[in-house]
């Protein structure tokens, strides 16, 4: 019954976004998509391009900016512990808060570790929560001082580097719970469409179950009394089975009778609906095609302009329940323009005949703009209550924008000969 949104393309979707679309990834930590392969290299080989520009840089006569080491062979340490950080990032995603806490002590001397250690730093903002994040950049900023007291920048003071590695990280900081706020809100807003959808497939499955519900209430009401009246003569002709020849015709004829219109009553039979409770109140009588001209009169005196084509034959021969359907869909179609078209004239029409079966069909024009009294708010289960009606009588059933842009609910109901 749910329908969960799936992606179109979830491989563009970073792996936590798009395992949250899959229903059984639940149990599973999020796996790379195509997007997460194209950023982890991207990073391994900003991070490798970096640790060789340092090591570069160092090693040179004239060194640009990076601080000087007391010895020549810690350029080589600071390199390889620069490799080291970059091969740790294809393993970020899954111990962001663990890499990151592992190598701080880098942070204190290493100038090569410094662009995949920002990177492990972001990931940390990104997956984990703002506690954590404020935790980890508190202790960056502390080791950031102590970095730039022990590799002191020969053309910078130490306040003004100190400040720098300060801007730094919170920039990272403010991206990074920027980009988690951002997959929150998208991790949320798909949760809800999947409520809502969900909520509107229940609202549509009771709906369809009340109805189903009405129409058996209404085939015990139609359909016991022409069994009881079955069973009584049936029970006659066996306690008298010598009775003379003439009143067993004259009963088997009541017999084949109800039998019959039991029979058509079972497949008129779509909705008569029953007031709800057990109040011993006598039931109002039901509508049939006869009661559609003070509807549509109701109507027009509501203010809507309705438009009537009745072009039925021998409409006085309308069968009840058949009367009765066309009646609720008329209704229907009444209400939903005005609920949905507010001032749009209405056209109502009506055709058919014995045989050839009975045409309802109302249309308005499709609504422009907002009403100026605003929309009436609409359960969107009438549609579905007409739905059952239709099928289980046999018809058939269309409604939506026609080619002339109108909107148009339109039902063909079986009228036998």
């Amino acid at each position: 019954m749910t329908s969960l949104a799936v992606p179109e393309h979830p491989w563009l979707l970073p792996g936590a976004l798009a395992d949250a679309a899959n229903p059984n990834a639940a149990t599973r930590r999020p796996r790379r998509t195509t997007r997460d392969w194209a950023v982890d290299t991207l990073a391994f080989l900003l991070s490798l391009l970096w640790v060789l520009f340092v090591t570069a840089d160092a090693l040179s006569p004239d060194p640009a900016i990076t601080p000087p080491l007391p010895h020549d062979w810690m350029t080589g340490v600071d390199a390889l512990l620069g490799l080291a950080c970059c091969g740790l990032l294809w393993l970020r995603r899954r111990w962001p808060l663990g890499l990151a806490l592992a190598t701080a002590p880098l942070t204190l001397f290493s100038m090569a570790s410094a662009i995949p250690l920002v990177i492990l730093y972001f990931t940390v903002v990104v997956h984990r929560r703002t506690a954590v994040a404020v935790a980890v950049t508190g202790l960056g900023l502390v080791t950031n001082m102590v970095f730039s007291w022990l590799r002191p920048d020969p053309n910078m003071s130490y306040w003004v580097t100190a400040a720098w590695g300060v801007v730094i990280s919170f920039a990272v900081l403010a991206w990074g719970m920027f980009v988690r706020a951002r997959r929150q809100l998208i991790v949320s807003l798909r949760d809800r469409a999947e409520r809502a959808e969900e909520e509107q497939q229940l609202r549509v499955a009771q709906a369809r179950h009340l109805e189903r519900t009405r129409i058996a209430r209404e085939m015990h009401d139609v359909l016991a009394h022409r069994i009881s009246l079955l069973s009584l003569h049936a029970g006659a002709l066996e306690f008298r089975p010598d009775a003379p020849a003439d009143e067993v015709a004259r009963a088997a004829g009541v017999i084949r009778g109800s039998a019959h219109a039991a029979l058509q009553d079972l497949r008129e039979v779509i909705g008569v609906l029953r007031a709800e409770g057990d109040s011993d109140a006598p039931e109002p009588p039901q509508p049939t095609l006869a009661d559609l001209p003070a509807l549509i009169a109701e109507s027009r005196a509501a203010g809507v302009r309705v438009n009537v084509t009745d072009s039925v034959v021998a409409a006085q021969e309308v069968p009840v329940a058949l009367g009765r359907a066309a009646y609720r869909i008329v209704q229907e179609g009444l209400t939903n323009a005005r609920k949905h078209a507010a001032g749009a004239a209405v056209t109502v029409e009506l055709a058919g005949g014995p045989g050839t079966g009975l045409t309802v069909a109302i249309s308005n024009r499709w609504p422009v703009g907002t009403p100026t009294g605003g929309e009436l708010p609409g359960a969107g289960t009438g549609l579905v209550g007409i739905t059952e009606r239709v099928t289980l009588a046999g018809g058939r059933l269309a409604y939506g924008r026609d080619d002339a842009g109108d909107f148009r609910l339109a039902a063909w109901l079986p009228w036998p000969a």
